[in-house]
């Protein structure tokens, strides 16, 4: 007969979530990357939640809605200070660019939801290069609410069905949990292996690594090796959750079977305990200090994150120096302790309102985020379009810039104006499980398919006003990181890209277009590494054995940052620069405002964009390519995004750039009456 569970205190426990948070804090602050150490809390939440369930069910019924108004008034309080901060902090410091992402990530991540929103980004292009939000470590509590809500209700579903007795109720339950282990890991491994940034998120993916600290919960009163080897399986686990993060890309390659040295060293050091020896791992473990960093680690975990971003915000940077990283982890310590002793101690004392202490919090963010809201669509009000005298956008170039105004798209709506061919009349492929777009027309004069990746989707923004002008009829067949070639040019022997490619050829065979509009070239950023793929020419091979004419556009620049941040944070710094001077004067106001509207430093050179030869050679790449197909015409942009010497990121009061590599569609649009004469020359219409 099995034996009942054993129910200690485990000082450890604390000792072993410090380890996990300083972990955690330090590789995201210094090294910009992430340690494992949210791993070891999953475990440790399974450990815990399965133990005290087992022991509850063997004593009678589990009363779900009391256990569940308990965790709410253990989770829910932290939560809500750290999201209505990170609101008013974000309204105050962060670009209006990244407010409507922002916003979305906060209402998820008050709903614990968080890590699906993150899922849906991750296998979303368009949202693939957004900086990170201030709110994003929510993934990992959000997975953690899911386990502390699904978890109960099946332990009762078990203890229903073994009828109350305690044995079997263990005996069922070590089942269930070792078939969630199996299937969740292999589910894991897949996943990992097929799309890794979906499975980082992704709440089954995780779920194992739960149910490993249950398999450990259920089986440590009768798994007790003797104390010298306790001691040395400490040191193992401790010493292997220190080196995990130094050793493995845990980013990039986890949750799969990698994610098993975090959590098996987690499991190594639960497994060892208290072993009362002099130079056991659990005597540091167990130390005052690490046992009070542990009882801080929820709050540190919340704040550490937030205070990082709005830090890189402010100072513009990608990483911190060690003195400013110290800064953040001290504010972070600081907020953590406060938190800790003001909120987090005292009000789960109270064991009832659990359910009215969420309506109350949930309000608390949802009206934060409701103000917020608010005044991102106020700031989006009041702008023009392009053509306006006020925002020529490209014309610019030739016509000299006009008097400053509003940035045109408005910063805080910058990310979402793409062309929107989701919106025209779109069928599925034959032969992929993706969209074909078309603008409708009637009687059609031409019908040209636009075809590649999001850069060509954008460039179909220079097209349309010419399509109107001279009755054309334009299809776009577009899938993000994929560019029309034989080849995955953007992640090497891609299945999809490749299964795309070839449908997207497919495609256009049996449509018989009058034309096909694709890239010329790729990868353009400092450095002169812009080339003319071998895939692209064999594309266009293929188009000329079908005798469909080719107009392959240039590229344009890549950046290491966000554009559209890039001018606001150099704003927001001039002016700030200028208003704390003694000698700041409403002229020089001015010029900082007419500075942010442009884009350019009027005085010091440019902070954004880049030079042009750093990105483009006087050459275009396809003229030191041999064998061009007689088909195929090239459009040259490159002296429609930059100037002669300089690519800003403004031009005629337009945002050129909606992140760090795609054109805006509202640019795109105003390059037409430049390019006009251009295509009908290439294409021959």
């Amino acid at each position: 007969m099995l034996g009942p569970l054993v129910r200690v205190h485990r000082p450890e426990l604390q000792g072993l979530r410090a380890v996990a948070v300083a972990l955690v804090v330090v590789y995201h602050v210094w090294f910009g990357r992430v340690s494992g150490g949210v791993d070891v809390f999953f475990v440790i939440s399974g450990f815990l939640l399965t133990g005290q369930l087992a022991r509850a069910a063997g004593r009678g019924p589990l009363e779900l809605g009391r256990r569940w108004s308990r965790t709410i008034v253990r989770l829910l309080p932290c939560a809500v200070v750290v999201l209505v901060a990170t609101v008013i902090a974000g309204a105050l410091l962060l670009p209006e660019g990244r407010w409507p992402q922002t916003l979305r990530e906060v209402v998820a991540a008050a709903l614990f939801l968080e890590n699906w929103r993150l899922a849906a980004d991750a296998v979303d292009y368009a949202a693939r290069s957004a900086m990170s939000s201030p709110v994003q470590h929510f993934w990992s509590l959000s997975i953690q609410g899911q386990f502390f809500l699904v978890w109960p209700l099946l332990v009762a579903l078990i203890a229903l069905a073994a009828r109350g007795d305690a044995a079997r109720v263990r005996a069922h339950l070590t089942v269930a949990t070792l078939g969630v282990f199996v299937a969740s890991l292999t589910f894991s491994v897949v996943l990992t292996a097929t799309n890794q940034p979906l499975a980082y998120f992704h709440s089954l993916t995780r779920l194992w690594e739960f149910a490993l600290g249950g398999l450990l919960a259920l089986a440590i009163d009768t798994v007790r090796p003797a104390r010298r080897t306790r001691v040395h399986l400490g040191w193992i686990g401790l010493v292997g959750l220190l080196a995990c993060g130094a050793v493995l890309r845990v980013g990039a390659v986890f949750p799969g079977i990698a994610a098993l040295w975090p959590t098996g060293c987690a499991v190594l050091v639960l497994l060892a305990g208290q072993t009362g020896a002099r130079f056991g791992a659990d005597r540091l473990l167990t130390s005052r200090p690490l046992r009070y960093v542990g009882d801080l680690s929820y709050p540190l975990y919340l704040w550490h994150w937030p205070v990082l971003v709005f830090c890189l915000v402010l100072t513009g940077r990608d990483r911190l120096d060690p003195a400013a990283g110290a800064g953040v982890v001290a504010l972070s310590v600081g907020l953590a302790v406060l938190t800790h002793h003001a909120i987090e101690t005292p009000v789960p004392r109270r064991r009832d309102g659990g359910y009215r202490l969420a309506v109350a919090g949930l309000a608390a963010v949802f009206l934060a985020s409701g103000l917020w809201q608010v005044e991102a669509m106020h700031r989006a009000r009041g702008v023009g379009e392009v053509g306006d005298i006020r925002y020529p956008g490209a014309l610019a170039l030739a016509a000299g810039e006009p008097e400053p105004a509003p940035l045109l798209p408005p910063p805080v709506t910058v990310t979402d104006d793409w062309v929107r061919i989701e919106r025209w009349d779109c069928v599925p492929m034959t032969r992929f499980p993706m969209d074909a777009c078309t603008r409708p027309v009637e009687a059609p004069q031409r019908r040209i398919v636009v075809v590649g990746d999001s850069h060509t989707q954008q460039l179909a923004g220079a097209l349309l006003p010419i399509a109107d002008r001279h009755g054309w009829q334009l299809t776009v067949i577009a899938r993000g990181a994929c560019p029309f070639s034989t080849a995955s040019e953007v992640v090497a022997d891609e299945a999809d890209c490749l299964a795309w490619g070839d449908a997207a050829a497919a495609e256009i065979a049996d449509l018989r277009p009058d034309a096909v509009v694709t890239l010329a070239s790729r990868d353009v950023r400092v450095g002169l590494t812009e080339r003319t793929p071998p895939g692209f020419v064999a594309r266009w091979q293929q188009l000329a054995d079908l005798g469909i004419p080719v107009l392959a556009i240039r590229d344009n620049p890549r950046f290491d940052r966000s554009m559209p941040d890039c001018v606001q944070s150099f704003w927001a710094q001039s002016f700030w620069a200028q208003s704390s001077s003694a000698q700041s004067s409403s002229a020089q106001s001015s010029s900082a405002r007419s500075s942010w509207v442009q884009g350019l430093d009027v005085d010091d050179p440019p902070s954004c964009g880049v030079d042009r030869a750093a990105v483009y050679a006087a050459d275009p790449p396809w003229m030191h390519v041999p064998d061009i197909p007689a088909n195929v015409r090239f459009l040259d942009i490159a002296d429609r995004v930059c100037g002669a010497d300089f690519c800003p990121a403004v031009i005629g009061n337009v945002l050129v750039y909606l992140d760090d590599n795609h054109l805006t569609a509202s640019y795109s649009t105003s390059m037409a009456p430049l390019i006009e004469g251009d295509v009908l020359a290439a294409l021959g219409f």
